[in-house]
């Protein structure tokens, strides 16, 4: 029922990378998976398709934030990340503003695949913004 969920207005979306506090960002994209099937005709069954799966695929996950104090964090990550590339356990905790966890993803086999920065330039007015994206193997216990 409704009343039941804990319903979230303002989220943010703390995140964990093997024990490592990544901080808080505002935005996060791609949570999801996909189920690839694989369509086969059968001789003798005409009334349909056979649709088989065959493997999952998980969409990269982007998290975006306001850039700040926490940037030095990730950049701290990723300069480690970088000696030796391997792949970790990473947890997402969607929680409201006044810091109450509604839901939180646990996600396996964690790489780092991009890593954006903002564009300085002195003419903009916009707030100017960071954005992680990491690739997963799929979501783990607690998620």
């Amino acid at each position: 029922m409704l009343e039941d969920t804990a319903t979230a207005v303002g989220l943010q979306y703390v995140v964990t990378v093997d024990g490592h506090k990544l901080g808080t960002f505002a935005s996060c994209e791609g949570l999801g998976l996909e189920v690839v099937v694989e369509s086969r005709e059968e001789g003798g069954f005409n009334t349909g398709v056979w649709q088989l799966p065959t493997r999952v695929k998980y969409p990269n996950v982007k998290l975006t934030r306001p850039l700040g104090k926490e940037t030095a964090d990730v950049m701290a990550w990723l300069s480690t990340v970088s000696q030796g590339l391997v792949a970790t356990t990473a947890s997402i905790e969607a929680r409201t503003t006044d810091g109450t966890t509604v839901v939180r993803w646990t996600l396996q086999g964690v790489v780092p695949i991009r890593w954006t920065g903002p564009s300085l330039t002195p003419d903009t007015t916009k707030v100017v913004t960071e954005t992680l994206e990491l690739a997963h193997h799929g979501f783990g216990k607690g998620a």
